[in-house]
């Protein structure tokens, strides 16, 4: 049991808090690999892995954003969604001190603050979306919805058309 116990990230003990089922998926790996990467490895549709990225906007304010892994994120459409003129990616340097995750394992679930957090309004077609487990070698399915109230989040459209 000791051995489970190590297994288990912030994300996840804090959607098990809130009464959230997951499912948790495991794959070998030692450094950052893309979310393409990650759903071949472990045979899964494109359209339901989601990546997250972080940005910055001009009020200095950090932002979350939740992006199926194929698409690329509209910084017109996300800065809207947010109320801010724009937005930027943050440098990778900076993912660790701004959300306590490393690049590769970075959910909107538990980070070091409670961050603005926008999901592509895609997910909502999907019964279940699959996202970073919060540390590399580790994701977790769960429905969309459960992700919202997990991460305080709404859905908008924020990908390029």
């Amino acid at each position: 049991m000791a051995k489970q116990k190590e297994v288990k990230t912030n994300a996840m003990r804090i959607l098990e808090s809130m009464k959230i089922p997951f499912t948790h998926y495991t794959y070998e790996c030692d450094e950052f690999i893309d979310g393409l990467q990650i759903a071949d490895k472990l045979s899964l549709p494109y359209e339901k892995v989601y990546k997250t990225l972080v940005t910055q906007g001009n009020s200095k304010n950090y932002f979350v954003f939740v992006i199926p892994i194929a698409e690329e994120l509209d910084m017109k459409k996300a800065a809207k969604s947010v109320g801010e003129k724009s937005v930027e990616m943050i440098h990778v340097k900076d993912i660790n001190a701004v959300t306590g995750y490393i690049r590769g394992g970075c959910t909107a679930v538990g980070m070091k603050k409670q961050y603005v957090t926008r999901i592509d309004s895609t997910a909502q077609n999907q019964s279940a979306i699959i996202v970073s487990g919060g540390k590399i070698g580790s994701q977790i399915e769960l429905a969309p919805d459960d992700l919202r109230k997990a991460a305080g989040a709404e859905y908008a459209d924020i990908i390029k058309a």
